[in-house]
């Protein structure tokens, strides 16, 4: 035999059983395709923004054990369990609203009262994933908090605890400098750093700095940002010094286009304080609430070219059935204004998850947890209020057809994950009906 036939006859063989092997490989039992194609759920030829991956194009998303299984172009889709076509809409990392109130309970007020939200029925709806309690709970009230809504809720709820060991539990609290212990609040963070992601400060009246000092000391303790609401405007802690010399460099400044405290100048033109507090690496949050986002506030500021770095509600009672809204809502009126949408986006996803130092959210990275929103974004005129009833028209307006939190459909307006019902044929009347 010659060499050349018996190098065929060993070789051919050994590439046949190769490649029979790898096409049985690729098969499960019963010749289904391999578990690793078998995505739970595709989302398929979306305009898909995710600021993190810099990926603003159209692709397919799929999604396996709660996880992001793969971003591409087109993703094979025979074996996956479920597919959604969202043709001519966005896909977005879930959102990450990052000025909430979510600690709902008997009481009054935002600390276990009756002005916090039970997060599922107001999250989902707008897209958002993650919810970050703005203060409600302080460290006496946090393992409440934890109980009665964090580990019972499908939102992922995380919390800035407030510097008030009590919390938000109206004024008697709030204004009460003993209980605004900087040890004991780094403390419960520490214990809690899977949930609580931060310090907060808020409706403070006095002429003292002590609420932000203790805060920035409880924050330093642990590793976490503060937010400032800057309470009652004082002339003893003007917002200049807030921001220049009190806050720390990834701390946040919430409210930021209120009005309330000197945000803009007599002149009408930014504060100073608030371009040199960017400068130093402050914060700026939108926290829209029920009396913080004011239009004469917010378009001369962004005439100037200071954009918000992180886009969020302060969701409570109050607030959302006011000018407000949702999230959606107040991502609208950035577009309104003329923010492009991929900015728009960031805020609201990638920017505030690094703001709360979770690079593991906001994003859709092969591995990261499988949350996602689907947004249409609609055509037409369209009016945005602010918190103090003057409206702004626009032409853009973001709608949420589905959202996806672990992997798993929890808002879906117009059905698109759902099997379409057909009658069953066995069922119709007949003639025997008298039909």
């Amino acid at each position: 035999m010659h060499a050349r036939d018996r190098f065929r006859r060993r070789i051919i063989p050994a590439t046949v059983t190769l490649t029979l092997g790898a096409a049985l490989g690729a098969l499960a039992p019963g010749g289904a395709p391999s578990a690793a194609e078998a995505y739970d759920l595709v989302i398929q030829r979306g305009h898909v923004i995710d600021p993190k991956n810099n990926v603003d194009a159209t692709r397919d998303v799929a999604i396996k054990d709660g996880k992001i299984a793969k971003v591409a172009k087109r993703i094979d889709t025979a074996a996956a369990k479920k597919t959604v076509d969202a043709s001519g809409e966005y896909v977005t990392p879930g959102l990450i609203d990052m000025h909430a109130h979510m600690f709902a309970g008997p009481e009054s007020e935002y600390r276990n009262g009756w002005a916090g939200l039970a997060p599922d029925g107001f999250t989902f709806r707008s897209g958002v994933t993650t919810a970050v309690d703005a203060g409600s709970s302080g460290a006496k009230s946090f393992d409440l908090f934890k109980k009665n809504v964090i580990d019972r809720s499908q939102t992922r709820v995380l919390a800035f605890i407030n510097i008030v060991g009590e919390g938000m539990g109206g004024a008697k609290y709030e204004q009460n400098l003993k209980d605004m212990d900087p040890g004991l609040a780094a403390a419960k963070a520490k214990e809690h750093p899977e949930t609580i992601v931060g310090i907060k400060t808020a409706h403070y009246e006095g002429p003292e700095w002590t609420p932000v000092e203790n805060s920035v000391k409880a924050g330093t303790e642990a590793n976490i940002p503060v937010m400032v609401d800057f309470g009652a405007n004082r002339p003893e802690r003007p917002l200049k010094t807030l921001l220049t010399e009190k806050l720390r460099p990834g701390d946040i400044y919430s409210h930021a286009y209120s009005g309330l405290r000197g945000e803009l100048g007599p002149d009408g033109k930014l504060n100073p304080g608030m371009k040199k507090g960017r400068e130093r690496g402050v914060l700026f949050d939108v926290g829209h609430g029920g009396g913080s986002f004011a239009w004469d506030v917010a378009v001369p500021a962004l005439k100037e070219g200071f954009t918000p770095d992180t886009i969020s509600t302060d969701l409570h009672i109050t607030s959302m059935n006011g000018g407000m809204k949702d999230e959606s809502n107040v991502m609208s009126k950035f577009l309104a204004v003329g923010l492009p949408l991929k900015d728009v986006v960031n805020a609201s996803t990638w920017a505030p998850a690094k703001a709360i130092k979770r690079p593991d959210l906001g994003n859709l990275s092969v591995g990261a947890p499988a949350d996602l929103a689907v947004f249409t974004l609609e055509k037409g005129r369209f009016g945005f209020v602010d918190s103090f009833g003057y409206r702004i028209d626009g032409k853009r307006k973001l709608s949420t057809e589905l959202t996806v939190r672990a992997g798993k459909v929890v808002w879906d307006l117009n059905g698109k994950a759902a099997q379409k019902w057909t009658p069953d044929p066995s069922r119709l009347p007949g003639p025997e009906d008298g039909h």
